[in-house]
């Protein structure tokens, strides 16, 4: 029986050995999890010269909340970089809609459209002239909600602009988003 003493001892050294490299190995894996999530998050940095042709891809993505967050991801010749911009929730963006076509009662169907996704709407109205495409007005900081609805209704990302003097909607001032109706969407659901 003396002679199994030895070896149990051996197996005990030989266990805390192996729960020691064990831990070893788990504190080198946290850490390099930690380095390659700081490299990974980490934006790059980069000047485009001007012969570099730029891309952008906007994505939008509904959050619990009624907010959202939007990633944009632009390519360039030599690199790449993304950017994420989160919105704050519907209810806190006042919306108007514009119909600036003839056909009667685009403003208020669009106006049931997005205020169905929860944003602030105000009265729809008429625009003082008629456009051929629908455009989304957004007032600073209000590009991703502008996003968002301009998906929701299907005008085309580079139809979303920023909110200046010369959108065709007269009494606009301190509106977050204004959505012309233009031609292009003048059969409801298109």
């Amino acid at each position: 029986m003396d002679e199994d003493e030895p070896t149990s001892a051996t197996h005990t050294t030989a266990a805390r050995l192996s729960v020691v490299r064990a831990g070893a190995v788990l504190v080198v894996f946290v850490i390099a999890v930690a380095v390659l999530v700081a490299v990974g998050t980490r934006p790059s940095v980069s000047t485009p010269s001007s012969a570099t042709t730029a891309t952008s891809t906007p994505t939008t993505v509904a959050t619990a909340g009624g907010g959202s967050t939007t990633t944009t991801s632009s390519s360039h010749h030599h690199s790449s970089a993304t950017t994420t911009t989160t919105t704050q929730p519907h209810s806190s963006v006042s919306v108007v809609v514009a119909n600036a076509t003839s056909t009667s009662g685009l403003a208020a169907h669009y106006s049931t459209i997005i205020g169905a996704a929860g944003y602030n709407m105000k009265p729809p109205t008429n625009a003082s002239t008629t456009v051929p495409n629908s455009v989304v007005y957004y007032a600073a900081g209000q590009q991703g909600a502008a996003l968002d609805i301009a998906n929701s209704i299907g005008v085309k990302p580079a139809q979303v602009q920023p909110l200046t003097t010369a959108v065709p909607v007269p009494g606009v001032t301190g509106t977050d988003v204004v959505v012309v109706v233009g031609q292009d969407l003048a059969t409801p659901g298109s």
